[in-house]
């Protein structure tokens, strides 16, 4: 998702060198956002294998009504379960194997009961038919649900998106970030007058004789449920291919039919990108899904394989690029291939791909024009909260732009301490090849970039403590001593039990790279000049405090 840069505190924890307190009321957790964000027995006790959601959308009434079938493995054995589906949505009826079962609803929750248990290994599904009318959003995309808007003409233009909300604001699944089907298949009754586009490819349409089309669409590949959505409008279709790592990617566009001159003009950067990102970030992660931007009536999100596009053909007056088009695709690997298991930990999507608009800018200019671009980011960091959220509940983490800009920064400044571009480029590229299509904790990240980096998982665990559950980011105090030889650097990191290697001019022009610890050090350079010393802040994230 794209960053939002004011709004509401989110809820949060602090890691060990916090050093500040967070400002919100851990009492504001309810049991609905336990239920919801926690993988408790009721869930933990099955895998979800493939959706067949089937919906009829009255854009007029602007309700839903249909059908999910969830198929699953069991993975342990258990007779009552848990699906998650929004309580102002009505669940008519639960069909197992042919028969009707018994539910109890709880705030956000269905608790299922079965007539009997059913064995682990086994393969077995349920169908929950519902209706109703379904959350509008208040604020798209960052807090979800149904966007019913129309278009500069007066013809409808609906979409949906639900990250942070959760998916089941409109359809019922179980709502966790750690399950991902391995396929679905999304069937939409919508005005036989307007087209309808949903994520992967799609597979038949045929009018019903009631003045509604039914559009099947599938995704082959596992997917993200805040990621399933539906397009619906007076869309005009191009298309184009690229020839990537994996052979022929088919590149499709979906926009208004008024901007589709200008749409065929201004989409010409995504293929640059695409070359980009897949040098550095490994193949484009949905060739069998393919590719596609889809203009929508809010700004952008990173729906798998049905990017969503709204910020009016706008290029940066600076960069001369689209951010929507590089940031919300960049998503396809670091969210949406590259997938957090928890709400807690969307950091692993959010401080990634807002690091792949530098890299991006690096592939299409040079180094010095991403510095840059990060500078500019860096002015947007708000040092309100740790960018590692509390794990096991629901909640909303899209309320400051800390999660982006400060994480793009502190892989930025990784990069740094690094200080190997090859390398760094090789790791980056590894992690998301070898987290391919998978979800992955925090706790994980951090010591496989430490292995990778370092040879040892726990070499880089003070750094991602610090930079992920700390507000701010690390002091770096330094103060000056006169001595026979000149003048002598004192220097040290304010946070007890922190290294890292900084670079610091000593004069004009002249760089050098020092070590500092908590413990003061002290360092003589004939290089030294008091008046010109500076760390190097275009490299580092860092708080420099001039202390003695």
């Amino acid at each position: 998702m794209l960053a939002l840069w004011t709004g509401i505190l989110w809820l949060t924890a602090c890691g060990a060198l916090c050093g500040q307190t967070s400002k919100h009321d851990w009492g504001r957790f309810t049991r609905t956002d336990t239920l919801r964000g926690m993988l408790s027995p009721q869930r933990a006790c099955f895998d979800v294998h493939h959706y067949n959601l089937h919906l009829r959308i009255d854009v007029e009434k602007q309700t839903i009504s249909g059908s999910n079938a969830v198929y699953f493995r069991v993975v342990e054995p258990f007779v009552n379960f848990q699906l998650d589906l929004f309580d102002n949505l009505k669940v008519e009826k639960i069909v197992h194997r042919g028969k009707a079962v018994s539910f109890e609803r709880e705030g956000h929750a269905i608790f299922i009961q079965l007539d009997k248990s059913l064995a682990p290994g086994s393969y077995d599904s349920v169908r929950v038919y519902y209706s109703g009318k379904p959350r509008t959003a208040p604020n798209p995309p960052w807090d979800g649900g149904f966007v019913w808007s129309k278009d500069e003409r007066g013809r409808p233009w609906i979409g949906v998106a639900c990250e942070g909300t959760g998916a089941s604001l409109w359809w019922p699944l179980k709502d966790h970030p750690s399950d991902e089907p391995d396929s679905m298949t999304a069937a939409f009754e919508t005005p036989e007058n307007l087209v309808c586009v949903s994520n992967g490819r799609k597979i038949s349409e045929k009018k019903l004789g009631d003045g509604f089309v039914h559009t099947v669409w599938k995704t082959s590949a596992p997917i993200n449920s805040y990621n399933v959505t539906v397009n619906i409008a007076d869309y005009a279709h191009f298309s184009d291919t690229l020839n990537g790592e994996k052979g022929v990617l088919t590149l499709d566009y979906y926009v208004l039919s008024q901007n589709l001159g200008k749409a065929q003009k201004h989409f010409g950067q995504v293929k640059p990108m695409m070359r980009c990102f897949e040098k550095h970030f490994g193949p484009y992660p949905f060739y069998e899904d393919g590719y596609k931007l889809v203009e929508t009536p809010y700004w952008g999100m990173e729906h798998q394989s049905c990017v969503a596009y709204g910020n009016n053909y706008k290029n940066d007056a600076v960069f001369n690029f689209d951010f929507i088009i590089i940031h919300e695709t960049g998503h396809e690997w670091f969210g949406n291939s590259v997938s957090a298991d928890d709400h807690g930990e969307l950091w692993i999507h959010e401080a990634f791909t807002t690091y792949a608009e530098a890299v991006y800018l690096e592939c299409r200019y040079d180094y010095p024009t991403a510095v840059n671009y990060l500078r500019r980011q860096k002015e947007r960091i708000q040092y309100l909260e740790p960018i590692q959220g509390p794990r096991n509940v629901n909640f909303n983490a899209f309320s400051t732009s800390d999660m982006y800009m400060k994480g793009t920064w502190m892989l930025h400044t990784l990069r740094s301490v690094v200080d190997d571009d090859t390398k760094w480029f090789r790791v980056l590229r590894k992690f998301c090849t070898e987290f391919y299509r998978k979800t992955v904790r925090s706790q994980t990240v951090v010591e496989w970039f430490s292995k990778e980096l370092t040879g040892k998982t726990d070499g880089l665990t003070a750094f991602f403590d610090l930079y992920l559950n700390a507000v701010h980011p690390p002091t770096f105090e330094y103060g000056w001593e006169t001595t026979d030889d000149g003048p002598a650097l004192k220097y040290r990191w304010a946070e007890p039990g922190f290294d890292m290697p900084l670079d610091v001019y000593v004069r004009e022009g002249v760089k050098i790279r020092i070590f500092p610890t908590s413990e003061v050090q002290t360092l003589i350079d004939a290089r030294f000049s008091v008046k010109s010393f500076r760390a190097d802040e275009d490299s580092f994230l860092v708080k420099v405090k001039d202390k003695w």
